[in-house]
């Protein structure tokens, strides 16, 4: 599969997505945003393909954001497809059924921002800048920022960085849980590396159905999530995984896990 605006590489149950358009900091225009959904559909259909590493090309940026250029010839006809595309396509990695790690080596700002909001975890370099500043031109949040952001960080922290439109620190973001960690910036793919082998270690279909369970759950109320809880519970006490998983500890050996 070949693209212009992304690399799309898999080495030992590894996907690596990084969007190459260095020279304007990664900045998503919709063509960018075709071939992520490309990508994303190609992984999640692969089934040798455990977790999934997104970065940006160079070392400034993850995504800067939209590219201002497209986004300034939309009416409010071609706005909302436009949204709604951009909406799907995050939507796709947040609910791929694989684990997504998010590696910030630079600005996420706006879309940029909300792309790491959508993935599974993030992982910032100490120069890392997160930030939804779409009121600076007259526009709010599109990607899901105003819906993911407050889930994440809490209605008031939320708010602030919208209505603000300020640039977060990687240090700031850590200390609010919008990254999981910080790091020098030549860590962050050895790291992301490191979570994923533990990932890939794992039993797959548990590992799809957690991640299903906490991204539902956080859409329901309390008592609606304990129910998909346990549901799902039920549904990995039916594989062969869970028989192979208990099996192996208790004979005290490795599992190996055919996520079946």
């Amino acid at each position: 599969m070949n693209f212009e605006n992304i690399l799309l590489e898999k080495k030992n149950s590894i996907a690596y997505v990084t969007v190459n358009r260095p020279k304007v900091l990664n900045a998503l225009n919709m063509a960018t945003m075709e071939e992520l959904r490309a990508a994303f559909h190609d992984i999640k259909n692969d089934t040798a393909v455990r977790v999934v590493i997104f970065t940006g090309a160079g070392e400034k940026a993850f995504i800067a954001g939209a590219d201002i250029g497209e986004l300034a010839k939309n009416d409010a006809v071609a706005a909302k497809e436009y949204t709604h595309r951009g909406q799907n396509v995050l939507n796709l990695i947040e609910n791929l059924g694989k684990p997504v790690i998010a590696c910030l080596n630079g600005f996420a700002l706006g879309g940029g921002c909300e792309i790491a909001l959508a993935c599974t975890m993030r992982l910032a370099s100490e120069n890392a800048k997160l930030g939804q500043p779409e009121v600076k031109l007259g526009i709010i949040p599109g990607y899901g920022g105003t819906q993911r952001l407050p889930r994440l960080v809490g209605k008031g922290v939320a708010m602030q960085m919208v209505l603000a439109g300020e640039m977060t620190s990687a240090q700031e973001a850590y200390r609010m849980g919008l990254v999981n960690e910080v790091m020098a910036a030549a860590e962050l793919i050895p790291r992301a590396e490191a979570i994923a082998a533990k990932i890939i270690a794992n039993a797959p279909l548990a590992v799809q159905y957690a991640m299903e369970a906490v991204n539902k759950g956080m859409e329901m109320t309390l008592s609606e999530g304990l129910y998909l809880e346990a549901v799902l519970f039920a549904v990995a006490c039916a594989t062969e995984d869970k028989k192979e998983g208990t099996t192996a500890f208790l004979e005290k050996r490795a599992a190996q896990f055919k996520g079946k």
